[in-house]
């Protein structure tokens, strides 16, 4: 297959998955599917468990099980009978056994104690997204008062840090996610940092200051200047390309020259809330 067919090929491909990650509560069927990459239901079953690395419905369950896992972390207001049916599920004793077989435990038990080291090792990664060229302005930041709780350690227990956090929000009103930015500040590269040296800090703006408490929230502040910022649309799994696409892209041929301040990020929606592709999160490189 020459380099032309196959890029139409894998493109086709990830218009299949784009569709299916945009109408996850939607019924999705073989037929409607295969005529999307125009092939046959009996070749396109194949082409996509040898692209993907997994079955077409394995696929699709991964992705509604990945969303119901989030809403039962972080929606405790929502109904275990609800997830399921949102899911795709006919009833939730299906879901449960669907979700323990994906995870080990059951919708009641992750809601209850997540165990986000074992949830990253068993899902499956999200490889299909197309890097695009993105469009980068600069921008003057002004000095942010935030709440700020620093996470040390795994990158894949960031996520148990944001449970606190949303915690403390919740229980103290003083940064509330109505009204109220919400950043991440990434210290260092999860792919190149041992995984006890990891730093991320999960932070909300204020209008003032935050008293001790026994959740670890401390005053801190995002510093005033010149910002390189682009969005980020879709999973957060993907965050980092955007990343070094300013790095690798956009930097060399700025004539800028990055500020001594980590990139930051600033999550304009969260992924318990809203399907993934609707996920905006904007980069902010600092420069000089």
């Amino acid at each position: 297959m020459n380099d032309r067919f196959s890029a139409a090929y894998a493109r086709r491909l990830r218009c299949v998955c784009e569709h299916i990650e945009r109408h996850q509560d939607e019924p999705l069927t073989l037929e409607a599917l295969s005529r999307m990459a125009h092939s046959s239901p009996f070749h396109f079953h194949r082409q996509f468990t040898a692209w993907s690395g997994q079955p077409l419905y394995r696929y699709i369950q991964w992705l509604r099980l990945r969303r119901a896992s989030w809403r039962l972390a972080f929606n405790p207001q929502d109904k275990v009978i609800d997830i399921a049916l949102d899911a795709g599920f006919q009833n939730p004793e299906s879901f449960t056994r669907a979700f323990k077989t994906a995870f080990g435990k059951s919708p009641r038990q992750f809601r209850q104690t997540p165990d986000w080291l074992d949830w990253h090792q068993r899902i499956p990664k999200q490889v299909f997204q197309e890097q695009h060229v993105m469009d980068v302005k600069i921008v003057d930041v002004p000095r942010i008062q935030v709440a700020m709780l620093t996470h040390r350690g795994h990158p894949d227990l960031v996520n148990a840090s944001a449970a606190k956090f949303i915690e403390w929000r919740r229980t103290t009103g003083l940064s509330p996610v109505v009204g109220s930015q919400t950043f991440g500040i990434a210290w260092h590269d999860p792919q190149s940092t041992p995984p006890a040296e990891f730093r991320f800090d999960i932070c909300g703006s204020v209008s003032q200051a935050v008293p001790e408490n026994a959740f670890g929230v401390v005053n801190s502040e995002i510093p005033a200047g010149r910002c390189a910022v682009v969005r980020h649309q879709g999973a957060l799994d993907t965050l980092s390309d955007s990343v070094w696409f300013l790095f690798r892209e956009w930097l060399p041929g700025s004539g800028e020259t990055p500020r001594d301040f980590p990139v930051y990020f600033q999550y304009l929606n969260f992924v318990h809330e809203v399907a993934e592709h609707e996920l905006l999160t904007d980069i902010y490189l600092p420069l000089v």
